[in-house]
């Protein structure tokens, strides 16, 4: 009889020891449990407090969609520096740059006497000469030889002068309008150079020219125009040169 009690006493023991480590266990569990939570918590509150980044897709200047970009919530602070704290901003910022002027300084100087200044002014023959008047011409082209001169394809023109003058680039004219000598630039002709009033024709009258072509293929080429010619008159003050005394590539 004292055995199977003595059994039972330890059996009883052994259980309730079973049953107080469960507890323990479940307790344990329990307060993991907790503070799992409790960390889960703090996370997802501290996500909430930061906005999350936007996100765009740009487009081109044909309106498809481009590359996709990433634009920040906020701008990102950067921290002052405490040296530069104090400083001016007026210090800082940037100074345009100064322009200096020497005063009594001659922006001519240094240019040797007697320079021309005035950029409309060219060369011609060796002088100086500018514009002095435009007009409207009708402007057409002949050659040397027989198909354009019958009769006078001799190579003279009627100042006396070869048509080789001026390597080919002269112009007939009328010399009540324009008389020998007289100096004008034609657009297209010449790339716009000045060329000299050496020639006459039966069939130039009024306000009509005819350049020289070297071949009846370009006069024919020119066909018939009507330009702005600009006449040109010597600015060196000494008055007009001699047209009879300009050589030329016959002699």
């Amino acid at each position: 009889m004292n055995t199977i009690t003595t059994k039972t006493r330890q059996l009883r023991r052994t259980a309730a020891i079973k049953r107080k480590g469960r507890e323990v266990v479940a307790f344990m569990a329990a307060v993991g449990l907790v503070a799992y939570a409790a960390v889960v918590v703090k996370n997802l509150a501290a996500m909430a407090e930061v906005p999350e980044a936007l996100s765009m897709v740009e487009s081109d200047d044909s309106g498809f969609p481009g590359a996709e970009t990433t634009i920040p919530a906020e701008p990102v602070q950067f921290a002052v520096d405490p040296l530069l704290a104090s400083v001016d901003e007026e210090v800082l910022a940037p100074k345009p740059a100064e322009t200096v002027v020497i005063e009594g300084e001659d922006p001519d100087a240094g240019l040797p006497e007697g320079a021309i200044l005035d950029t409309s002014v060219r060369f011609f023959n060796g002088r100086a000469v500018k514009p002095g008047k435009t007009m409207w011409m009708v402007v057409t082209a002949y050659s040397p030889d027989e198909r354009s001169c019958a009769g006078t394809a001799d190579g003279i023109t009627a100042s006396n002068h070869h048509v080789l003058t001026n390597a080919h680039r002269l112009v007939a004219a009328d010399t009540r309008v324009l008389p020998l000598g007289s100096m004008i630039s034609i657009p297209g002709y010449d790339a716009g150079q000045i060329v000299p009033v050496l020639d006459r024709g039966g069939a130039i009258k009024g306000n009509r020219l005819d350049v020289l072509f070297p071949t009846h293929e370009q006069a024919r080429k020119w066909g018939v125009k009507r330009l702005k010619v600009t006449v040109w008159e010597y600015a060196d003050g000494q008055g007009k040169d001699n047209w009879r005394k300009i050589r030329d590539s016959k002699r």
